[in-house]
């Protein structure tokens, strides 16, 4: 029986083997309805309306997620009953994620709730009797207990545990998360330079010794290797994650979902939509927007309106969403709502105007001004400015550990020049992104150009 091997055919990862063993910690998960339904979710939110393959899963990644979690396990060496911890952890760690990925928590005020806060809800389906009772008549020596299931989610959601090492390769600069998703989401793209040798950074990788107790860490000959991880991972966020065209669209969805859920109440051309699932949890989001923009006890609010409305959040998924794209845009009146609709139904590409992010403020001072002379002849959702700053890597809050021949640990940016000149630097991206209908108008153009000519491109 141990030399039996459960085999799912990746195109990332080729052969993914997982041993009879291994396939009893994950399937039961993998079976529920939770879990499937992550098939339904893009990865990449919108991405695929600018790299066409971009269509892979939450499911795809999650799953290659848990199997590098075992690789790494059994690279450094863990017990058996530590490796079924960490792979079901990796395989649920974006148990919790709406239609679009993070593109659909732009829905919420203040992007309050995020997919994070609902994974302990999701988590909570699997911690019954019923589930347990199940999961271990398959797992006959490995037991799944309530003090295991706690380290399960205690992992997932990024608090301490006892053993770091463990919690690392579910989340940190190393983990099986970014391992997968950068090769994953290079490969669908269509793009190389997400791309690092995966395999060399496994025979690296060690349990070192740091002032927190055991971590996961490399040995000195995979400093080379994490120098082109980390570089990967910078130019996949700027030319993949924060892909202007791609943000751009994001946004227009969260715009038509805005002001759908403000105006689903009272509008009769949604009458139909305001029972959907999908109308009845934009209505319950609106409510909620309206109560905590102006409450100093947001925590609860949101405490609760998740736990009224988690029944139909587990529910829903892109396929929500695109039969309202398509709806809305057969309405055919001059709503917010239909004019987006329009534009992501037929893929009518906003124009992008690239800004520095040094002129944030006078743009910001300057756009507001315009929207406000012109608040009769251009909505808000045409004229956008999108921000998008971000950190390649961290050194001083979580930093990757390199052992030496000597078996001295250190930071790795006190090896790597590179590394230490890109750590904790925030990078900022930013830019217009101007409705096509209006971008010939001559106000929007003399608008541009003067932004352009304020702007200094760096």
């Amino acid at each position: 029986m141990n030399n039996l091997f459960h085999v799912i055919k990746d195109p990332v990862h080729g052969t993914m083997q997982f041993t009879s063993a291994e396939d009893s910690w994950v399937k039961p998960f993998i079976d529920s309805s939770n879990f499937q339904r992550l098939r339904h979710i893009k990865q990449l939110g919108m991405g695929d309306f600018i790299f066409p393959g971009a269509v892979h899963t939450r499911f795809n990644h999650c799953l290659g997620c848990s199997y590098i979690a075992s690789q790494i396990a059994h690279k450094i060496g863990l017990a058996d009953e530590e490796r079924q911890l960490v792979m079901i952890a990796c395989l649920l760690h974006d148990i919790g994620h709406g239609p679009f990925s993070h593109a659909f928590e732009g829905i919420f005020y203040d992007k309050l709730i995020k997919h994070e806060d609902w994974t302990p809800y999701f988590l909570m389906d699997y911690g019954t009797k019923d589930f347990f009772q199940l999961y271990n008549r398959l797992n006959p020596r490995t037991h799944l207990t309530e003090d295991k299931f706690r380290v399960i989610a205690e992992m997932i959601m990024h608090k301490p545990v006892i053993k770091g090492v463990l919690a690392d390769i579910v989340s940190s600069q190393l983990d099986a998360d970014r391992l997968d998703y950068l090769l994953r989401d290079s490969h669908f793209c269509g793009v190389r330079y997400g791309e690092f040798d995966f395999r060399w950074m496994l025979h690296c990788m060690a349990i070192v010794e740091s002032k927190d107790g055991e971590r996961l860490g490399i040995t000195h000959k995979g400093i080379g290797v994490v120098e082109h991880y980390l570089m990967a991972r910078r130019l996949m966020i700027r030319n993949i994650y924060h892909s202007q065209k791609k943000l751009a669209l994001e946004s227009l969805l969260v715009k038509l979902l805005e002001n759908l859920a403000e105006s689903l109440e009272f509008h009769t051309a949604y009458t139909t939509i305001r029972h959907t699932r999908l109308g009845k949890f934009l209505i319950a989001a609106n409510r909620f927007n309206q109560v905590v923009e102006n409450s100093k006890n947001t925590q609860e609010f949101k405490r609760e309106f998740i736990e009224q409305n988690y029944s139909s959040y587990k529910e829903l998924c892109d396929y929500d969403v695109f039969a309202l794209i398509k709806q809305l845009a057969e309405v055919g009146d001059t709503s917010p709502c239909s004019e987006i609709a329009v534009r992501l139904q037929h893929r009518k590409m906003p124009k992008i105007l690239r800004l520095d992010s040094v002129e944030l403020h006078s743009v910001e001072f300057e756009l507001q001004g315009f929207k406000s002379k012109y608040s009769h002849d251009f909505q808000d959702w045409q004229l956008m400015l999108i921000q998008t700053p971000h950190r390649s890597y961290s050194g001083e809050d979580d930093p990757i550990l390199v052992v030496n021949e000597q078996g001295a640990v250190k930071p790795i940016s006190e090896f790597s020049f590179m590394i230490n000149a890109i750590s904790d630097r925030l990078e900022h991206v930013a830019f217009l992104c101007v409705d096509n209908k209006i971008a010939e108008d001559k106000r929007v153009i003399a608008l541009m150009k003067h932004l352009q000519a304020t702007s200094v491109y760096s």
